[in-house]
C-alpha cells in the first residue's frame, strides 16, 4: 500500500494585537518550545522558516511554536494583502520538507524540574507550573506566549512573546491575569512584571 502524504493546511486566526496574526498548520513545528524573533538579525541560522518569512518586507517579528507561526507585520501592511502571502510563503516552505527550525531548537523543552514526589521543588518550579497549566494555552490561543524569566524578592519577571509583544492589551493580562492568580496561589509573589528579551 502506498504511503498518502497529509495534506497540508494553514489558516489564519486574530489576536489581541492588531498588528499579528496566528498562522496554524496541521504540521509539527517546535514542540514544546517556543521561539521569539524580533528582527531578521535575531534568527542567526536558528530558523529557516523564520529566515523566509523575513524576506517579506511587511515582517516585523516571527514567533514560531509547536504548530503555529504569528506573525507580526509593520503598521503600513494591510493583513488583506499579507494574509495569502504569508500563507504562500509557509505552503512553499512546509510542502518542500524543510525543517521549520534548527536541530539545537528542536532539542530545546524539557520538563520542569520536580521532587520525587512528583510536585515541584522550588518557588519558580510553581510558577512555571502554574503558567504552564493555566496561562500559556490561553495565550497560545492568542498567538502569543509568556516566558518565565526570574522570581527574586518577590518579583515575576516574565517576557511577553509572539503577540503579546507591543499588544495594547497585555498589560492587563500582565496585571489583572496572571499577577492576580500568582499572587493568590502563591504567598512569596508580591508583582509580575514584564521584561524585554
Amino acid at each position: 500500500m502506498e504511503n498518502i502524504k497529509e495534506l497540508l493546511e494553514i489558516y489564519q486566526e486574530a489576536t489581541p494585537n492588531p498588528e499579528s496574526l496566528k498562522f496554524v498548520t496541521n504540521q509539527g513545528l517546535l514542540p514544546n518550545f517556543q521561539v521569539d524573533f524580533k528582527t531578521k538579525e535575531s534568527v542567526q541560522g536558528k530558523s529557516a522558516l523564520a529566515d523566509v518569512l523575513f524576506q517579506q518586507q511587511y515582517v516585523q517579528g516571527v514567533f514560531i511554536s509547536q504548530n503555529f507561526v504569528t506573525i507580526t507585520k509593520n503598521a503600513e501592511a494591510d493583513w488583506f494583502e499579507v494574509t495569502p502571502l504569508v500563507k504562500t510563503v509557509m505552503k512553499d516552505f512546509l510542502n518542500g520538507g524543510y525543517q521549520a527550525v534548527s536541530d539545537d531548537l528542536l532539542r530545546l523543552g524539557a520538563p520542569a524540574a520536580t521532587t520525587d514526589g512528583g510536585t515541584p521543588a522550588s518557588i519558580e518550579d510553581k510558577i512555571q507550573e502554574l503558567l504552564n497549566k493555566y496561562v500559556k494555552p490561553a495565550v497560545e490561543m492568542d498567538g502569543g506566549h509568556i516566558a518565565f524569566k526570574s522570581f527574586d524578592a518577590g518579583v515575576v519577571k516574565l517576557a511577553m512573546q509572539g503577540s503579546c509583544s507591543g499588544c495594547p492589551s497585555s498589560q492587563i493580562t500582565l496585571k489583572a491575569g496572571i499577577e492576580g492568580l500568582l499572587k493568590r496561589m502563591i504567598p512569596e509573589v508580591e508583582t509580575v512584571e514584564a521584561v524585554e528579551e
